[in-house]
């Protein structure tokens, strides 16, 4: 990347940075003095800061809390789930049944080691010696968290197959079932009545009771926490999987995203931001009852995200902020207004119209009116992509192959076969799409897979690398079975592919492309990401680095775009990015297929000889091509498939004078007509 081009990039990021860092700063010390506005004197400002309205900006951040959660859920990784309210119920029983004086168990030797760790206490009532519990508001945090996440876990794994319509109706089915369940519970809920009495917080030795003041500075400190958190997971490995997720879970998968293991992560993560949040909104109410989670709770928390942009961090806490203070104050205040406009008027219609009361069909106009109009949210988070300079939209395009092709530096060429598939045969019901294929790629080979369209030279591809499973046959790479291998343990192994229809993940940046393409070979997990310890530090900056490396081997094609979305790139840069990403895999053999299909002929001369710079580093390399005269520039072998079964292989010259591929690709009566 030129310099030109890297600072009219770099520039607006590094204003926007400083920018932002100011606003949230301003906002930060807002929050932390707001309270104290009470104690100026001005009548002004000390009805703004009552306890009235601190309790309610208290809620409003649990609310933020909540829609922080899910946004992880939905935003980051996809996953539409309807039932969020359950786990907000989770984190608020847990820390209430434990506090409240509903269950109490006789006393027992058995609990007095809990009694000296402060989580009982000893009661008599009625002559009888009970427990009471007391579980701590500063340890009922962490472990509503890791309840709520456990449930997370529990709720998420039988739902792994499910996307869309299919995983919102069950989320849901689940968000009914558990307020139902503590409904039912009566010797630990009481049921309907719900829990009273719950223990206030506590700090050393100061009991929270009702004010709202120390209530809002622990909401104030959670929010900040948890901001800072899901900002850390977004921006790292595991943030950039679950958005390939999102994106794409075959591509997400192909690059070697485990998606059982992320999408539980997912599910855990705004599980357990869930469970924190109900514990402090329990806390600060001091009851409970089962319909406070109820469906409409987990249909105003996905409003809020979806008003402030799913995906965004700051977008979910705007769209929870803009929404309680429509719901506590501004309905509130105008409802008062046309009761009063009413009684001039002597409408009646007026003085009985309570907006607060309809807040549920409110919310569902501005999810429509979201949809419509604004579908990115408040805040965006996808970010429009920077304009490219005038040196940069007309820079000299080079049209040879790789710029710079030594800094991959040359691939091991292994003795033998770097690829074996062996009498493998696919069906999908009563229809053959490989006949007991066989197919052998040397090591730093290039072999091109060709025949017409429906052969069966995608189904090879896709059983290779995992996404379709064989009914019988053998898949060895470098000597190891591959074959019934998940697709991100297959690239793993060194597999790596594109595909024939391009799968890359549209609202991510060239850059984000390419690192995801890396992700097999990072190790940063959830907690490496948030605490990003020197480790995780140096292995993100090579991993940037590396991506970089790989997007300059493209010269002005992609260089200048690198901080780009992907969705706005021509179809022949898309496919240089999926390209890239492939290689950002280091792979030991890479599967192209049919990479210049829509390109022009000089677009398919220029990745011709990319292809050939692979080739000559020692890369294997199996292909799958329309373009004959590509096939014979590149391929050492080829090998031509028909309705499933191989019908010839040889030299690219041999092949294309064979009588039987000529009547595959022209017709049954091709043979005839050549021969006469």
């Amino acid at each position: 990347m030129s310099t030109t081009t890297a600072g009219a990039i770099a520039a607006p990021s590094q204003a926007g940075g400083k920018r932002k860092a100011a606003i949230i700063v301003g906002l930060l010390i807002l929050l932390l003095v707001f309270p104290a506005l009470s104690l100026t004197g001005v009548p002004f400002l000390q009805g703004l800061a009552s306890q009235a309205n601190v309790d309610v900006i208290a809620t409003t951040i649990s609310y933020a809390l909540l829609a922080t959660g899910l946004n992880i859920v939905v935003g980051f990784a996809g996953l539409l789930d309807l039932g969020y309210a359950a786990f907000f119920a989770i984190g608020a029983y847990l820390y209430g049944v434990f506090t409240a004086f509903q269950v109490m168990p006789h006393w027992s030797g058995f609990w007095e080691p809990l009694q000296m760790l402060g989580l009982v206490q000893k009661m008599s009532i009625g002559g009888a010696d009970v427990v009471h519990f007391t579980l701590s508001f500063w340890l009922a945090i962490p472990l509503s968290a890791l309840v709520a996440a456990l449930f997370g876990v529990l709720f998420g794994f039988p739902t792994l197959r499910l996307q869309g319509d299919y995983l919102a109706i069950v989320t849901l089915g689940f968000g009914e079932i558990v307020p139902i369940v503590f409904l039912n519970a009566d010797p630990i809920t009481n049921g309907a009545a719900g829990l009273n009495g719950i223990q206030a917080p506590s700090l050393f030795g100061y009991s929270f009771g009702v004010n709202s003041v120390p209530y809002y500075y622990v909401a104030v400190v959670l929010i900040v926490i948890l901001t800072f958190v899901s900002i850390r997971l977004r921006d790292s490995r595991v943030g950039r999987a679950w958005m390939a997720i999102r994106e794409d879970e075959i591509g997400a998968s192909a690059m070697g995203v485990n998606l059982v293991n992320f999408k539980l992560l997912a599910f855990a993560s705004g599980a357990a931001i869930a469970g924190i949040a109900g514990t402090f909104y329990i806390a600060k109410l001091q009851t409970a009852t089962p319909d406070m989670f109820n469906f409409n709770v987990s249909a105003m928390i996905l409003v809020m995200v979806v008003l402030g942009g799913m995906g965004s961090v700051w977008g979910a806490i705007a769209g929870a902020t803009v929404l309680s203070v429509l719901q506590f104050w501004f309905l509130q205040d105008l409802t008062n207004w046309i009761h009063e406009l009413g009684t001039a008027t002597g409408i009646g219609f007026l003085n009985k119209l309570d907006l607060v009361q309809s807040i549920d069909l409110i919310f569902g106009v501005i999810l429509v009116v979201m949809m419509m109009y604004r579908r990115e949210g408040l805040i965006p988070a996808v970010r429009r992509s920077p304009n490219l300079n005038f040196d940069a939209q007309h820079a000299v395009v080079h049209r040879g192959g790789f710029i710079g092709v030594e800094r991959l530096g040359r691939y091991t060429v292994e003795q033998g076969n770097a690829l074996e598939v062996s009498d493998v045969t696919v069906r999908f019901g009563g229809l053959v799409a490989l006949n007991k294929v066989n197919l052998v790629v040397p090591s730093g080979g290039v072999v091109a897979v060709i025949g017409p369209n429906g052969s069966g030279k995608s189904t090879l591809f896709n059983v290779i690398t995992g996404l379709v499973q064989a009914e019988s046959g053998s898949i060895r790479f470098r000597g190891e079975e591959i074959l019934g291998l998940a697709p991100h343990k297959v690239l793993e192994k060194g597999v790596a592919r594109t595909f024939q229809n391009i799968r890359i993940f549209p609202n991510l940046t060239v850059l984000e492309n390419v690192l995801i393409g890396e992700h097999a070979r990072l190790s940063t997990g959830p907690v490496g990401a948030i605490l990003r310890p020197p480790g995780t530090r140096a292995e993100e900056k090579r991993a940037v680095e590396w991506a970089k490396d790989i997007i300059a081997l493209f010269g002005n094609r992609l260089a200048p775009r690198t901080a780009q979305t992907v969705s706005g790139l021509s179809y022949a840069n898309r496919r240089r990015v999926e390209i890239a990403r492939a290689l950002a895999s280091r792979p030991k053999i890479l599967l192209l297929d049919e990479p210049t299909a829509g390109m022009n002929p000089n677009e398919t001369l220029e990745l011709a000889e990319q292809i050939k710079d692979l080739k000559s580093l020692g890369l294997t390399i199996l292909l799958i091509e329309h373009k004959l005269d590509v096939v014979t520039r590149l391929a050492d072998n080829v090998v031509v498939l028909d309705h499933g079964e191989k019908i010839a292989e040889g030299p690219a010259d041999e092949v294309r004078r064979n009588e039987e591929v000529l009547r595959a690709y022209l017709g049954r009566g091709a043979g005839v007509s050549h021969a006469a």
